[in-house]
């Protein structure tokens, strides 16, 4: 079962996720990473919660692995 990327409850700290960066959301380009820090404060976001990767780009979780 894939987890919901729109639900804060799905993604912690140290989780491996593909997220969409700002400047990549009229193309939809994935970018991967290991979160960091959470960013939504919100039980649920529609377009997926906004996370900082360790990388420090910060952009909506689309798919958690």
């Amino acid at each position: 079962m894939m987890l919901d990327a729109k639900e804060r409850k799905n993604i912690k700290h140290g989780v491996s996720v593909a997220i969409v960066l700002k400047q990549d959301q009229d193309t939809g380009r994935l970018t991967d990473g290991i979160v960091r820090d959470v960013l939504t404060n919100s039980a649920t976001h529609p377009h997926g919660i906004k996370v900082r990767l360790m990388s420090g780009e910060v952009g909506r979780v689309k798919e958690i692995y």
